[in-house]
């Protein structure tokens, strides 16, 4: 079998913030590769740099120096607008609280990444009705958020976030705000897209039984990553 290069590939990547004249190191010396189809989970105590490693993977943050290179392309290098396009073709968003719009259905919600596409509206309507069928909510696509469970929002969310077809899926504390049987049931289905679509997930937990699903855990303490 051909080795394939990795999908991320990050190089001494340094990360700092400022707060007043201190500089407050978050991330230090970072190399790491995810290989595509890799289901990995980052974890690590509160403070530890997980959230801002994955906004950076993700192109929402810039590193103080190092290259991250996803799909081949070096993000950073891309200016602020390079970046926002990068991103709604490269990245699916998972959050922790769900981040839907209140006043559009699930059908809706899930049919917006597609709207700054050149797809026609009926393409448009294909491609959500199909990926809602993929989480298995075809029966609520015309719920509204608020009138869904959380783990039926957040397969909304994940809805969202494959509809565009994205080179990777970044997830911070996707099961965090869900009882253990719906973390169950996202924890699963986020298994199926990578086994049945091959999709790329990176996914940010405090949870060990959210971490066993992934196929390599990662931790992080004080900006400095452990290899497990």
């Amino acid at each position: 079998m051909e080795n394939k290069p990795p999908i991320v590939s990050i190089n001494n990547l340094f990360k700092s913030y400022r707060r007043g004249h201190q500089v407050l190191p978050v991330l230090e010396d970072i190399n790491l590769d995810i290989a595509d189809g890799e289901f990995l989970a980052l974890m690590g105590p509160s403070g530890s740099g997980k959230s801002t490693l994955l906004n950076l993977i993700a192109g929402i943050d810039k590193a103080d120096s190092g290259s991250i290179s996803v799909g081949g392309i070096d993000i950073t290098h891309l200016s602020e607008t390079e970046l926002a396009l990068w991103r709604s073709n490269s990245i699916g968003f998972i959050f922790q609280f769900y981040n839907l719009i209140p006043v559009l259905t699930a059908f809706e919600n899930v049919e917006l990444p597609l709207i700054l596409t050149g797809l026609t509206k009926k393409e448009r309507k294909e491609h959500a009705e199909a990926t809602l069928q993929i989480v298995n909510l075809t029966d609520r696509m015309d719920h509204y958020p608020g009138q869904l469970s959380g783990g039926q929002q957040q397969r909304v969310a994940i809805a969202r976030a494959i509809v565009t077809d994205p080179l990777i899926l970044v997830a911070d504390e996707p099961t965090g705000d869900l009882d253990r049987v719906s973390a169950k049931e996202i924890l699963e289905l986020m298994e199926r897209l990578v086994h049945e679509l091959g999709k790329t997930i990176i996914m940010v937990t405090h949870d060990p039984r959210a971490a066993e699903k992934a196929h390599v855990i990662k931790h992080l303490d004080k900006g400095v990553l452990n290899n497990v």
